[in-house]
């Protein structure tokens, strides 16, 4: 399936509410061939190598993306009428791709409209504001005060490096304070529309390892981080699905495959999931809470 969004507008809800809920799919044809087994198909990584796919795998991207589209949330606030200049928006992107890190969709949504409406999602806006008035502004969302201090930091980057406007690869995006892989791909296929990998969060991680289509290299344990299940993904997943895996598999992953009790008897695909009632907690007890439902990992 290849994800289609809309670039238009500035927008402060393009990352986390635009990219998951404003999106069409489509399937192109996609690199497989037919084979007997546990391993159904071979596909094609991104250096165009041939790796083993899991069983079953296309039936379940399909049927969770019919309980999505049953499921469909409210478009909410549009904040793109106006349209910025591509540096400016690529910018905010950027911003609001930060602030989104642990830190629920519409807390984000709220703290990036706060900062477009105060004139402060430009680098230069930013480079000179306080660094309290920021921390106002962006409360509550999660590490605040840190995010802050990193909006800061990169604005004066963008600003003395990038002439205002944000790195074009993964290696500097990675170097600026506070962005990890899952904000560099983010901010890569949204800013700049050049698919470099698959957006991870821990939403991706969680539900993958479930449905047992990443191990660490080597073995068949899980993956104990997103940037593992990144890269084991990207093995064998045809590059066509890198851009809507994400999207799909978060919103499945807030209503369906949660990280504590997952609602396994309405899940459309519990048939091929070998996880499918194994995690379900037990209200009395802490011991049976499943290991996925550690801390998350930051991004």
């Amino acid at each position: 399936m290849l994800l289609q969004c809309s670039n238009r507008g500035s927008n402060s809800t393009l990352v986390l509410h635009n990219f998951k809920q404003r999106c069409t799919f489509t399937h192109p044809k996609l690199n497989t061939q037919k084979k007997f087994g546990q391993l159904a198909y071979r596909g094609t990584n991104e250096l165009g190598q041939f790796n083993e796919c899991p069983a079953n795998w296309e039936n379940v991207l399909e049927g969770i993306r019919k309980m999505r589209c049953s499921d469909a949330e409210a478009t909410g606030d549009r904040e793109d009428d106006d349209i910025l200049p591509l540096k400016e928006r690529r910018f905010a992107v950027l911003a609001s791709s930060l602030l989104s890190s642990q830190t629920k969709e519409h807390v984000t949504r709220g703290a990036t409209h706060r900062l477009r409406q105060n004139g402060l999602l430009t680098a230069n806006a930013l480079n000179k504001a306080d660094e309290e008035t920021i921390k106002k502004l962006i409360y509550p969302v999660g590490f605040y005060i840190r995010k802050a201090s990193n909006l800061k930091k990169i604005a004066h980057i963008c600003l003395t490096k990038y002439d205002g406007d944000i790195p074009n690869s993964i290696e500097e995006l990675l170097s600026l304070p506070g962005v990890g892989p899952k904000i560099a791909h983010l901010v890569m296929i949204i800013g700049w529309n050049n698919v470099q990998g698959i957006c991870v969060d821990t939403h991706v991680h969680r539900i993958c390892n479930r449905l047992g289509w990443v191990s660490r290299s080597g073995t068949k344990q899980r993956t104990s981080l997103p940037e593992e299940t990144r890269k084991a993904l990207q093995r064998w997943l045809p590059r066509e699905e890198w851009v809507a895996i994400n999207p799909l598999l978060v919103g499945f992953g807030r209503t369906i495959c949660t990280a504590m009790r997952p609602r396994c008897g309405e899940c459309g695909v519990s048939r091929f999931c070998p996880s499918a009632f194994k995690e379900t907690s037990i209200p009395s007890s802490n011991s049976n809470k499943s290991v996925l439902n550690k801390k998350p990992e930051s991004s």
